[in-house]
This record gives structure tokens, C-alpha cells and sequence, in this order.
């Protein structure tokens, strides 16, 4: 089989986002061929990462997984900019998925934004092949909640149509969040045409983390490893930690690793509140990702209090967290918990600083052998359910059809 990707924001294993490489990997290991347009610009890095600047396209093979890395608009903050850039990948991939001689037998469109997934639609009709439409991103829902729209805006209006007509021509669905059928439900989709294949990870990348003594050091060392954005409520941390600075009692050191269009507010916010324990660290490649893990005691994740979290969440970092067999802080209200489910960590409110701290003090005063059990039920729940080989079966079961 022949599969085409068109996945914006797609990384190589390299760097970020690497689901599309990670799925396609496994199938190419079956004998399949798999192609990922994604754009040379990168969302975390914030430049131009593959092509210099007389070049407009190129392709590049990384395990048998050709990437197509596609020239965009910069920008370093969500503007107009950001809007040119998405129109711009949108425009480029389908253009140079038409050029190539190549005959697909499956196409999937991505929507982390649902102009890939037009593409990816056009594209199908041009090669006269099958369009998969992938939600890991509902638009324009996401948007609303975070207030850049209004439900009454014309172009909330305009997302929707495009979202229904994307839901209605494309053979299946595939999400990552579980609960997906019910919101699909109000353009009258069947909940059978919807798949659920979670985000997960390739286990290799953690044969080398240092093995957790479930923090015997005299400092407990928690880590956050991921994009800077609003919606991640970095500053609710930042808070947490100065409660616990207040109070003098516990000798705790954050380190802060990535990059976003946040991250100097973040760093800005840290120095107005006085903080003296945290380490902030630039973007750091996937193959080195499993050395920094090494050095936390716990991870911590929070996220905003929005509604459309009842569809479930499926953030790529916090497989990455489940994986280092180290305890998760999860500051999340969602309409799932893997935290919760593999019995991996405390579970507390949302954009609650108090709750955070307190959470972080009774895991301090947990025993290290308690704190080892967390870690270890993370790891074998994402053994079980979030395998990149296990996705990637399911994957080829449903575009097999």
C-alpha cells in the first residue's frame, strides 16, 4: 500500500511531532511505502528547519519514510502571519502532491487545521484514491473555547461547514481523542465511521533512561517538557512553586524544557514572583529527550479548564512522562485520564495553584518505593495501550478496509 500524510506540523524523529514518522515507520517495517508532507517551518523551533531559501520543496528519507518538506510563511506568534502560513502549506501540498506522478491508495488529512485535510480531500479526487480525515485538533471548537472566536463569527460558521463536509466525504475518521463520536454526532456521523487511535510512543527511545530510585536526593527535582502556550498554564506552576518557597519547608527544583510563543512571559512571570529553583532549557532533539527525563523525580502537566476537553485528551508529552516510570503532577479535567487510569500519579484541578502545591507536597512525602509503584504502573499502561506498534496495527486495520 501507498500512503500519503498530510500533516502540517509533522516532525521527523528528530525533533517534536514525530506521530506521523512513528506510525509510518511501522508500516513501512510491513512492507508498505508512506510519504509526509509537512511543512519546513517549525511550530517549536519557530524557523526553517530542511530548506534554504531558493528552495521551495524537497524530499528526504528517514527509515524508509519519505518526508516532503514543503517551504511556508515564518511567523513567531499566532497572528496573520501564522494564518498565511497555514493557507500557504495548504495551497503548496496539494500542488506538489499533484505534480507527482505517484498513485496513492490512501490519503489521510490531519487536522491539527482543517486546510490540510481540504487538501488531502482534493488530493484523493485528483489520484482517485481514499481520504481519511484525522482529528487531533476539533476546529474550529478549539478555538471558541480559547476566546480567538465567536460561535457567532462568520468564519466559526464557515469551519463548521468545511468540518461537516470533511466528515461526510472522508471513508473513516481517525481521532485521538476517545469521545469524538459525540461531538461528530451533531452532523449526523455515525459513531462506526469513527476510530480512535491514540497518540503513543516507540519504547526504543527510553532503553537508555536512567533508571528511577524514586527520588532519594535531598532536592525533588520536577520537570515539564513541552510547548509554552496559554492554554498550558505554565504560570499556575510558577505559583505553586511559590507557595511551597514560601512556606520553606520542602526543597523542590523545577526544570522547564522547550519553546513557544509563551515562554518569555513564563520567564518574565518566574522573575516577577521571585522564584530561585527553576531551570529553564531550550528545545532539545527526540533522541536526547529520554537523558533530560532522567533527571526528574516527577513530571507535572496541567492544561486550561475548557469544555471541549469532555472529548478526551491525548497529548503526545504526556505518553512521553507515562514512559520514564517517573510520577505525573496532572493538573487536568478531562473527559478521560490516562494519569488516573494507569494509577500513575495525583490527579487535581485545573488553573489551581493551591491544589498543585498541595499535591506536590504529598508526593514528596510519599516513601520512594510508592513513588517507584506510580512509575512502573505508567510504563505497563502505555505497554498495553499505547505501543507505537500497537497503534500502527490498528492504523493499517482500518485503511486495509
Amino acid at each position: 500500500m501507498d500512503l500519503w500524510i498530510l500533516n502540517h506540523y509533522a516532525d521527523p524523529p528528530d525533533r517534536q511531532a514525530t506521530r506521523s514518522y512513528d506510525l509510518g515507520k511501522q508500516l513501512v517495517k510491513k512492507g508498505h511505502h508512506v510519504s509526509v508532507f509537512a511543512s519546513s517551518f517549525s511550530h517549536y523551533s519557530l524557523k526553517d528547519e530542511e530548506l534554504q531559501k531558493d528552495e521551495k520543496w524537497k524530499a528526504k528519507d528517514y527509515d524508509g519514510v519519505r518526508f516532503i518538506f514543503i517551504k511556508t510563511f515564518p511567523y513567531q506568534k499566532n497572528d496573520w502571519r501564522r494564518v498565511i502560513n497555514v493557507l500557504n502549506y495548504s495551497w503548496r501540498a496539494f500542488w506538489i502532491g499533484k505534480k507527482l506522478k505517484e498513485k496513492p491508495d490512501v490519503i489521510i488529512g490531519t487536522c491539527v487545521h482543517p486546510f490540510a485535510v481540504l487538501s488531502a480531500y482534493l488530493l484523493s479526487r485528483v489520484k482517485k484514491c481514499h481520504f481519511y480525515f484525522e482529528i487531533t485538533d476539533l476546529w474550529p471548537q478549539t478555538l471558541i473555547d480559547m476566546g480567538a472566536l465567536s460561535d457567532k463569527n462568520p468564519i466559526t460558521w464557515g469551519l463548521r461547514v468545511l468540518e461537516k463536509f470533511l466528515a461526510q466525504k472522508a471513508k473513516k475518521i481517525i481521532t485521538l481523542l476517545p469521545y469524538v463520536s459525540e461531538y461528530l454526532s451533531q452532523y449526523g456521523i455515525s459513531k462506526n465511521k469513527v476510530v480512535w487511535i491514540p497518540n503513543g510512543v516507540d519504547l526504543s527511545r527510553y532503553k537508555n533512561l536512567k533508571p528511577y530510585n524514586g527520588g532519594t536526593s535531598e532536592t525533588f527535582a520536577i520537570m515539564y517538557i513541552g510547548g509554552y502556550s496559554k492554554y498550558h498554564c505554565l504560570e499556575i506552576v510558577l505559583e505553586a512553586d511559590k507557595i511551597l518557597q514560601n512556606e520553606g519547608k520542602y526543597k523542590v527544583k523545577f526544570i522547564f524544557i522547550g519553546n513557544g510563543s509563551e515562554k518569555k512571559n513564563i520567564i518574565r512571570y518566574s522573575k516577577k514572583l521571585g522564584l530561585q529553583n527553576i531551570e529553564f532549557r531550550g528545545l532539545i532533539p527526540k533522541e536526547k529527550i529520554a537523558d533530560a527525563m532522567g533527571e526528574a523525580d516527577a513530571f507535572v502537566y496541567s492544561f486550561k479548564d475548557l469544555s471541549l476537553l469532555k472529548y478526551g485528551m491525548s497529548p503526545v508529552k504526556l505518553f512521553d512522562y507515562l514512559s520514564s516510570q517517573r510520577p505525573i503532577l496532572y493538573a487536568v479535567k478531562g473527559g478521560n485520564n490516562p494519569v488516573a487510569e494507569a494509577k500513575a500519579g495525583i490527579t487535581i484541578p485545573p488553573e489551581n495553584p493551591k491544589a498543585l502545591a498541595q499535591a506536590i507536597k504529598k508526593l514528596i512525602t510519599m516513601t520512594p518505593e510508592q513513588r517507584i509503584q506510580m512509575g512502573k504502573n505508567g510504563l505497563n499502561y502505555v505497554k498495553k495501550y499505547h505501543d507505537m506498534r500497537i497503534l500502527a496495527s490498528k492504523l493499517l486495520k482500518n485503511i486495509s478496509q
